[in-house]
């Protein structure tokens, strides 16, 4: 990929190149009036290509020099910063500026060593690039989303996020996606307009999680002693923070039972969020049936009537 992306911007410095060199060789119309003025002509073009051609191999000596500079300071910056401990985003966002920065300024450099008329240029450049950035919008809008996600920081690379339906672990953040881990082992790439525009929710800025826990009881509990059990079998679990403290809150009188919501906090940095819930279930579940209490569950009950099958009109 590397000598693809080299190869082409070579191509299109040769391009460049080559026009500048026309515009010196034919600052004067060309006469085709007789066979004297044609060979004077052809002379006079050649003497021009090979005065201006140690000016183009130069230009382009020195442009390929900027793209290997260019690689070279990029990643030295992106190393320094890596192991000064500097936040993953920025890093990568001034690794691409610093890159481009210095292959603009070594490709306008290598014009102004052909007397190519770099103003002209850059405007018509200018004028290329809105053309082409409104028939590519979406991958402007990518662009431009990306670069702005580097800089707010909404998230950082290894923070566990969710964009709609889409949960996993930040693997990486380029110009034009986001790429996730999602817990079953796929990667999702996602476009960065659409990461910008949507709401995020990141589970990695907080340490501390609430863990909700829905329970039902049957009718005939006692439900201070319901509120004493399942406090205290989920106080013995060790993985419960004791600060903030496990709460229960009764809320609903259910058709078959009435039901409640244990709410107790986690670390997210020791216990996994998503397997939180397995301990707790377990120890309930054992220390209800210890104290007698039941968890009730709908019964069916099937009525079946019978009666004569032949019966006289």
């Amino acid at each position: 990929m590397k000598k693809r992306v080299i190869l082409m911007l070579l191509v299109t410095a040769v391009l460049l190149l080559l026009t500048g060199c026309a515009t010196q060789t034919t600052t004067q119309p060309l006469d085709l009036s007789s066979p004297e003025a044609i060979s004077a002509t052809l002379q006079s073009v050649l003497v021009g290509f090979f005065l201006f051609l140690p000016k183009m191999l130069a230009a382009m000596v020195l442009f390929v020099i900027t793209l290997y500079l260019a690689a070279w300071i990029s990643k030295l910056i992106r190393r320094i910063m890596e192991k000064r401990r500097v936040d993953p985003g920025i890093t990568l966002l001034v690794y691409y500026v610093s890159h481009w920065t210095i292959v603009i300024v070594g490709m306008i450099t290598a014009l102004r060593q052909v007397n190519f008329e770099v103003t002209t240029f850059l405007a018509g450049l200018g004028i290329l690039g809105f053309t082409v950035g409104f028939a590519l919008q979406d991958i402007s809008q990518n662009v431009i989303a990306g670069l702005l996600l580097l800089i707010q920081k909404p998230f950082e690379l290894g923070d566990l996020i969710q964009i709609d339906d889409f949960t996993g672990t930040v693997l990486s953040v380029d110009l034009r996606t986001t790429e996730l881990r999602t817990g079953d082992g796929h990667n999702v790439l996602i476009p960065n307009a659409h990461v910008f525009t949507k709401p995020i929710t990141n589970f990695s800025r907080q340490a501390t999680w609430r863990i909700a826990v829905p329970i039902g009881v049957a009718y005939d509990s006692d439900l201070e002693l319901v509120q004493r059990v399942t406090l205290q079998a989920i106080q013995t679990l060790p993985d419960v923070l004791d600060d903030p403290a496990p709460v229960i809150h009764f809320h609903t009188f259910n058709a078959y039972s009435i039901d409640f919501t244990l709410f107790f906090w986690i670390d997210s940095r020791v216990t996994n969020p998503l397997t939180a819930r397995h301990p707790a279930i377990m120890s309930l579940q054992k220390a209800y049936a210890e104290a007698g209490i039941e968890i009730p569950y709908p019964i069916q009950t099937e009525i079946q009537f019978e009666g004569d099958g032949n019966r006289d009109a």
